[in-house]
């Protein structure tokens, strides 16, 4: 027998795991996937995928869960849809026209969208007001017609507190940033941001108490990018959760919203019992009846069976009700991670911009979608009260689609601005052309200042081991000739005596 063939290793047997192969596959898929996030480009690309696909997810779903309806009402199965597919349109639309603004025009727009958005709320809750004391006798004034969470302007159909997300991202990231460093002090914060908010607070929440909750969300969000301390915050949620204790207990709804959130705490066997007549905890049961008939894979995309008139809101607040069902617990998954990945695009955004309104904004808006579709599917699983907020990207809604893709566009704004991505585009500029039909080179980032390198203390690490040969430089020549001395023969680098070590053999 020859020495390879004693040395040579026994085989393997047949369904024997191999451990070593399989941490070497997840090594190597580890290393490819840190590769493809160290790209310059990689949150922009992120963004535009995770969004894209929640988008397509969304309209899938509005259609299979409002055609049974739609045809019932109408005779037309694509009624819905059809509008909710003009404002995809038009959310795209004010996507690409955000991606393409740069930071300037956005701080200028934040005044005038808070003004607007104000300036609605006070009209569409003044009319309801002024109808529920009996002074008109229907909800409108000339052309302008309010409802309990939508405002009227003749043809066209608002919700006030879905632009107030918006105009509050902007509006609080351009004080936040003029204020600078000031904000350690309370006077600062209370002047003009805490009323201005509050006044916002009382006017969304008035009507609709998961938006309110949202925004306070959103702001706590912003405060927290800008370095407020922290000692500010538990005086904010404090007063928050106050604000919407007593929203939850005003009777000005009848009790609605107290016996809402009474029935959350009802146990599943309640629940279960509820009849349709109850609508404090009917929506709730036909959800979880809903994600239970699901299983695993569900039933195949179209074929459920609550969306025939049995699950209320199943196009808007109760559509991952439809998801879980329809497409199961794999669909579901898929769902929360493309959210997931969302939200880490956003936060990656915010630490990689060096502009303070940037990673203000783009930390607000993260909190803003992801907090809004944590209480919605909190909501639809039993895991949190009711609210009826609508999931990002995919419920019913048109005013809700349009500013979220907007919200999304300045996203992929700031992604372009980040250092690495600006540079890489001015390095590889895309023609004329395709900047005019998709977007500008973004401004290159501003080159560091001292003052920004000392305070780093890896760059201020960095610094002074680059300044060591220099520092040394001359106690070398104090003792001799340096090592950079040339010999009478020409040659750099020896030692200035013949027999030294650097003299070569021959």
């Amino acid at each position: 027998m020859t020495g390879d063939a004693r040395t040579a290793a026994p085989p393997a047997e047949a369904g024997t795991p191999a451990p070593r192969a399989l941490r070497v596959d997840l090594f190597t898929w580890l290393a490819a996937l840190r590769g493809l996030l160290s790209r310059p480009l990689a949150s922009y690309y992120l963004l535009l995928a995770s969004a894209g696909l929640l988008l397509v997810i969304g309209l899938a779903m509005v259609y299979s869960a409002t055609s049974v309806a739609a045809y019932s009402a109408s005779g037309n199965a694509f009624a819905v849809i059809a509008q909710q597919v003009i404002a995809a349109v038009v959310g795209l639309a004010a996507f690409w026209v955000c991606q393409r603004l740069p930071r300037r025009t956005f701080r200028a727009m934040a005044p005038v969208a808070l003004t607007v958005s104000i300036v609605l709320l006070v009209l569409m809750d003044g009319i309801a007001l002024l109808h529920a004391s009996e002074v008109l006798p229907k909800p409108q004034i000339g052309f302008v017609h309010s409802e309990t969470l939508w405002l009227y302007i003749g043809p066209v159909q608002l919700q006030p507190s879905e632009l107030a997300k918006f105009a509050l991202v902007l509006w609080g990231a351009d004080v936040l940033t003029r204020k600078g460093n000031s904000i350690v002090r309370l006077r600062e914060l209370f002047s003009p941001l805490f009323p201005l908010v509050g006044l916002l607070f009382v006017l969304v929440g008035y009507t609709d108490l998961g938006t309110m909750l949202c925004l306070l969300i959103l702001f706590i969000g912003l405060l927290w990018a800008a370095g407020t301390p922290m000692r500010y915050f538990g005086m904010l949620i404090g007063t928050g959760l106050a604000g919407i204790a007593l929203l939850i207990v005003a009777p000005g709804l009848g009790g609605y919203r107290s016996d809402r959130f009474g029935a959350f705490f009802q146990s599943d066997a309640e629940v279960i019992t509820c009849t349709a007549n109850d609508d404090t905890c009917y929506q709730s049961k036909q959800g979880l009846l809903a994600i239970s008939d699901g299983g695993w894979f569900g039933v195949g995309l179209g074929k459920s069976s609550l969306k025939w008139n049995w699950l209320p809101s199943a196009h808007n607040d109760f559509i991952f009700a439809v998801i879980a069902e329809e497409l199961g617990v794999v669909g579901c998954l898929v769902v929360l991670s493309l959210f997931a990945v969302l939200t880490f695009t956003g936060l990656r955004i915010a630490r990689r911009v060096n502009d303070p309104f940037r990673r203000m904004a783009a930390c607000a808006v993260t909190l803003w979608l992801v907090a809004q579709a944590v209480i919605n599917i909190g909501g639809v699983v039993k895991l949190l009260p009711i609210t009826g907020l609508p999931l990002p990207f995919i419920s019913d809604g048109g005013t809700a689609l349009v500013v979220t893709l907007a919200a999304v566009g300045m996203l992929a704004s700031f992604a372009r601005a980040e250092p690495d991505a600006a540079r890489a585009l001015h390095a590889r500029p895309a023609p004329k052309w395709a900047q005019l039909v998709w977007a500008p080179l973004p401004p290159l980032p501003s080159p560091a200042r001292p003052a920004d390198t000392a305070a780093s203390p890896t760059a201020a690490a960095g610094v002074a081991k680059a300044r060591e040969p220099q520092a040394k430089e001359p106690a070398t020549r104090a003792g001799g000739q340096s090592s950079g001395d040339r010999r009478p023969g020409g040659s750099p680098g020896r030692s200035g005596n013949a027999g030294g070590p650097g003299e070569r053999r021959r």
